[in-house]
C-alpha cells in the first residue's frame, strides 16, 4: 500500500487535508466517499526529498527530539514483535505532524516493496542521516534490530541533551555581553553628553580623560549606526567567504590555534567523533566504514581531514590507536582507553567509555570558560563605569581649584 495526500471536502462543506493508505488513487477516493467527502485532489505521498535548483532541501528534516521520538517509537514496536511495516504505520498514526506522517509512510511503502529498512530511510537523508542509516543497516544485517534502534534513541537523546546543556551554559554569558555594550552605548550615546556640556560651556581646558570620554560620545552618537552596519556587514560577508572549502579549512585551522577557544573547538569535536564511533561499532557496522561516517559528523574541516587519513590508514592495516596518535588532535587519555579496547578485544565498550569521558571533559572546559567569562564581563563593566565617573569628577575637581 502507497501513502495518498488528499484534499477534499466534508460533509459540512469545509475543506480537509491529510494522509490515507491505499492501493491506488482510486481506492483512496473511494474511501473519501465512504465518509461521505467529497475528494478534489488525491496524489500520492513523495517518497523523495523535493531539492531546489541550488541542491538545497527544504522542510523534509527532522529534529533531534522528533528523531529520538520517532526511533523510541520503533524500537518499542519492534521489541513487542510486530513487523516493522506495521511498526511505521504505528508510529505515523502517533504522529501528530503531518509532515513526518508522510515520511513514515512512504518509507513504509517503501518497505511493503521489499526494500529495506535502511534502503527506505535512505530516501531521506537529511531526516535520517548517514550514522542512522549505516546503524539501522548493521542492525537488519545482525537481526538485532530492535536493540539497534534503542542504541540510536539512546544516542540522539544524548545529543540533543549534550547541545541543551552547551546552549543553557552560553546563555546567561551571551546575555550578560549584550547587555553590557547596550548599556555602555546608552551611556555614551545619551548621558555623558548632558552632563559633560555643562563642562564645555565653562572655556576652562578639560583633562585628556574627559576630552576623549567626549571623542567616544560623539562618536557613538553620529557613527554609531555605521559601526552596527559595518559589523553586520562584516558577519554576513565573513559566512559567504566560508562558503569556500579552502578559505573554511584555514579559517578552522586558525581557531584550534586560539588558546581556550581552540581547546574547546577541538574538545567539542573529538566528544562528538568518539559518541559517533562508539554507537557505530556497538552496532555492528565495520570499523573503516564507521571511521568514515564518524569523520563526516565533525565539523572542522582540520580535524575530519586528519580522522579521513588516519582511516586510510586503518584500511591499509594500521591499528586504531596509532592511526588517531598520528593526528595529534586527540588527548592522550582517549588513545590509551582506544589501545586497551584493542588489546582486550572490547574496542566498542572502550569507546563508549571514552565518549562518555569526553562529554564529561567537555561539560568541564565550558563551565571554564563560562566561570572566566562572568568575572571579566563584570570587571569590563566596572572599568567602564569607573573611566565614565573619573572623566565627570575631574573636571568638578578642576573648578572648585579655581574657586578656591
Amino acid at each position: 500500500m502507497a501513502a495518498f495526500e488528499y484534499l477534499a471536502l466534508d460533509n459540512q462543506g469545509r475543506q480537509q487535508k491529510g494522509l490515507l493508505e491505499a492501493d491506488s488513487p482510486r481506492q483512496a477516493r473511494q474511501q473519501l466517499r465512504e465518509r461521505n467527502w467529497s475528494p478534489l485532489e488525491i496524489k500520492q505521498a513523495k517518497a523523495r526529498e523535493e531539492k531546489s535548483r541550488s541542491g538545497l532541501s527544504f522542510g523534509q528534516g527532522l529534529s533531534a527530539r522528533d528523531l529520538a521520538l520517532v526511533t523510541r517509537q520503533l524500537a518499542t514496536l519492534v521489541q513487542a514483535a510486530l513487523p516493522i511495516e506495521e511498526a511505521l504505520r504505528a508510529a505515523a498514526a502517533q504522529s501528530t505532524t503531518p509532515r513526518i506522517k508522510s515520511m513514515l509512510l512512504a518509507v513504509r511503502a517503501r518497505v511493503m516493496e521489499g526494500h529495506s529498512l535502511a534502503a527506505s530511510l535512505k530516501e531521506y537523508p537529511s531526516a535520517f542521516p548517514d550514522l542512522y542509516r549505516a546503524t539501522v543497516a548493521a542492525g537488519e544485517h545482525a537481526g538485532h534490530l530492535a536493540l539497534v534502534l534503542e542504541q540510536l534513541a539512546d544516542y540522539t537523546e544524548q545529543r540533543q541533551q549534550s547541545r541543551q546543556k552547551i546552549q543553557l551554559a552560553l546563555l546567561y554569558p551571551v546575555i550578560l555581553m549584550v547587555a553590557s555594550l547596550t548599556i555602555v552605548g546608552f551611556l555614551l550615546g545619551y548621558v555623558v553628553p548632558d552632563v559633560v556640556k555643562v563642562f564645555v560651556n565653562t572655556g576652562q581646558e578639560l583633562p585628556a580623560l574627559t576630552r576623549g570620554l567626549i571623542a567616544a560620545s560623539d562618536l557613538v552618537k553620529h557613527w554609531g549606526w555605521l559601526f552596527l552596519l559595518l559589523g553586520g556587514a562584516g558577519v554576513f560577508g565573513l559566512r559567504q567567504a566560508l562558503r569556500d572549502e579552502n578559505l573554511r579549512r584555514r579559517w578552522h585551522a586558525l581557531i584550534l590555534r586560539i588558546p581556550l577557544v581552540g581547546r574547546l573547538a577541538r574538545a567539542t569535536n573529538t566528544a562528538r567523533f568518539a559518541s559517533t564511533l562508539a554507537i557505530l561499532t556497538r552496532s555492528g557496522v565495520p570499523l573503516v566504514e564507521a571511521l568514515s561516517i564518524a569523520a563526516a559528523v565533525i565539523a572542522n574541516l582540520r580535524i575530519r581531514d586528519k580522522v579521513i587519513e588516519a582511516a586510510q590508514k586503518v584500511r591499509e592495516g594500521s591499528s586504531l590507536t596509532r592511526a588517531l596518535d598520528a593526528t595529534e588532535e586527540f588527548p592522550p587519555m582517549m588513545l590509551h582507553m582506544i589501545a586497551s579496547g584493542e588489546k582486550s578485544g572490547e574496542l566498542d565498550q572502550m569507546l563508549a567509555r571514552t565518549a562518555r569521558n569526553q562529554e564529561n571533559d567537555l561539560a568541564a572546559q565550558i563551565a571554564l570558560l563560562v566561570g572566566l567569562f562572568e568575572p571579566f564581563m563584570l570587571v569590563f563593566m566596572g572599568a567602564v563605569v569607573l573611566v565614565i565617573v573619573l572623566a565627570i569628577l575631574l573636571p568638578i575637581l578642576s573648578l572648585n581649584q579655581l574657586v578656591g
